[in-house]
């Protein structure tokens, strides 16, 4: 319901009040008494412990920022909720090298109160899951994720929180995409069910026990659930079960943010003004990526209606481009200067400085850009693509390389290559192997490879082999000016997690030639950089597939 100023949830014709089902089951709210609630939430940190170059995001000014709202929340009597939308792993190096143990402990630090587990949260065994849970006292949620084995939950799937006089519930759900975006490798006895499915199932129970319904996700924002090939998000879930009051969520790294008429902003900029998406009832809110926001909504409860009264997406340090008096571009921030936590830097100070030498150290130069970004790799044949697809190739001796777009998580600039670069780039510590096909069982597969769409992380970049696809269908692949020879054998170099049938890719790693080399990913495009710097851009920019 919108009201002037304000959007409201209420009860929808049909449905029984909140009111009604906590009268039922210990409520402890007094009729027509207002309680106020703070709603923070933060998504996708993906390793940005420390702050970037600029001095932007960073979690030291962010425990600063919320320590702040803390205190006015408290002082005004109010209760306040902190929660995040999962994939804390994998992005940053010094991050990655040591299972985003700054990251976790961070989060202790600042006071998390629950989080969803997300998809790139499985990009390690859940062994490691399971140590980052033992850093921090908050709980890992997520009620649509099963040991297949006992077909029991691997996580708790809600937690209950007294914040006053308010009992609020918070689910948490992650994409069933995750079977096919987390590795392979660790995924075996994990099972990952429909999140709709899940909510449907534990709603009622819920409403018994909740004054508020908290859907704390990793799904994705999809404008009026056009989710294309990714698994259904967070619109679908809000428009499929009934009774959510709030969907905090992440995955598709999104400012999830409306104007006042209630139109999604599809080119926010920080500091313009942002109100939740609201579908069915469902308020639903995304913070960007990496901690450069912290989305607050400051809402009001009274007689089992829950008003927002307040939206905004507060930027962490974020820093524009404007021109000085000399024309010359310079960075200034966009919002007020937040100031780092002494004692959280002090905390996360060894972490960064861990391993920085080995890092920064030069391994290579290049003459200009290997175009690595989401962008454009996902979209077409890039020079990133093919080097790190020749790299592998040549490490394992191999005839052709395959490569999908979504293990290419950065561009490298033109000039020096440091070790950090290449991690950034390829950050899933992956292990390079190849299988021997004969020509048939090749042709077959890079047919399945060239019909993935653009767009997605299962878009193939390839070295070693010519191509010719129309409309998505393979017409032509030649081997070193030849076609493919039905009868001959030929060695494709991939890596462990499409061999293991990642983004859907024809599973190799159980094929009776199959070789897992046991070199990482990583190591392997650091180790061609240093045999064969300096690295021209243009070189790489082979043209060898054709698509019409």
């Amino acid at each position: 319901m919108l009201k002037t100023g304000v959007l409201a949830l209420t009860a929808i014709s049909g449905m029984v009040s909140l009111s009604a089902l906590a009268g039922e089951s210990g409520q402890q709210w007094e009729t027509d008494k207002s309680y106020k609630l703070t709603i923070l939430h933060t998504n996708d940190n993906h390793g940005r412990f420390w702050s970037n170059r600029h001095g932007e995001y960073g979690m030291a000014a962010r425990k600063t920022l919320i320590d702040s709202i803390r205190a006015e929340v408290k002082a005004q009597g109010s209760q306040l909720l902190l929660l995040s939308g999962g994939d804390i792993n994998t992005g940053v190096p010094e991050s990655d090298l040591q299972d985003a143990e700054p990251d976790f402990k961070g989060m202790g630090f600042i006071g998390y109160d629950a989080m969803a587990l997300g998809n790139h949260e499985f990009d390690n065994e859940l062994a490691i899951i399971r140590k980052q849970q033992s850093w921090v006292d908050f709980p890992f949620l997520a009620a649509n994720i099963y040991d297949k084995t006992t077909n029991k939950r691997l996580f708790k799937p809600y937690e209950i929180f007294q914040k006053g006089a308010l009992r609020i519930a918070v689910i948490g759900l992650t994409t069933e995409d995750t079977k096919k975006l987390g590795n392979p490798e660790f995924m075996g006895n994990i099972a990952f069910t429909k999140p709709v499915d899940e909510a449907k199932k534990l709603l009622p129970e819920l409403k018994k026990k909740a004054d508020i319904i908290i859907a704390a996700t990793h799904m994705g924002h999809y404008q009026d659930a056009s989710f294309g090939i990714n698994a259904p998000g967070d619109v679908t879930l809000a428009r499929s079960v009934q009774g959510l009051d709030l969907i905090i969520g992440g995955h598709s790294q999104d400012p999830v943010c409306a104007d006042a008429q209630g139109a999604l902003i599809t080119k926010y900029k920080a500091g313009m003004a942002c109100m939740p998406d609201v579908q069915n009832g469902t308020l639903i809110m995304q913070a960007h990526e990496w901690g450069k926001y912290v989305g607050r909504a400051d809402l009001e409860f009274k007689n089992g209606e829950l008003t927002l009264l307040s939206y905004q997406l507060i930027p962490v340090n974020l820093k524009k481009k404007v021109k000085n008096a000399e024309g010359k571009k310079v960075r200034v921030l966009v919002a007020d200067a937040i100031a780092e936590d002494a004692t959280l830097k002090a905390f996360l100070t060894p972490f960064q400085e861990q391993g920085q030498e080995q890092l920064q150290q030069k391994i290579g130069t290049v003459d200009g850009k290997l175009e690595g970004d989401r962008a454009v790799v996902r979209f077409e044949p890039t020079n990133m693509g093919h080097l790190i697809a020749l790299a592998q190739m040549e490490k394992v001796g191999a005839d052709l390389a395959v490569m999908n777009s979504g293990g290419i998580r950065d561009s490298i600039a033109q000039g020096d290559i440091t070790y950090k670069d290449v991690l950034k780039v390829q950050p899933f510590a992956n292990v390079v192997g190849f299988v021997e096909l004969n020509g048939k069982e090749l042709f077959e597969y890079l047919a399945a490879v060239a019909a993935k769409p653009v767009d997605s992380g299962s878009f193939a970049q390839f070295a070693g082999v010519e191509l010719s696809i129309e409309q998505g269908v393979l017409k032509t692949a030649t081997i070193k000016g030849q076609d493919i020879d039905p009868a001959k054998s030929y060695r494709m170099a991939i890596n462990s997690y499409i061999a293991s049938g990642g983004d859907k890719y024809p599973a190799m790693n159980k094929h009776a030639a199959y070789v897992n080399s046991g070199f990482v990913d990583a190591d392997v495009l650091k180790e061609y950089i240093e045999k064969n710097s300096p690295l021209s851009a243009k070189a790489h920019d082979k043209g060898n597939v054709v698509r019409k």
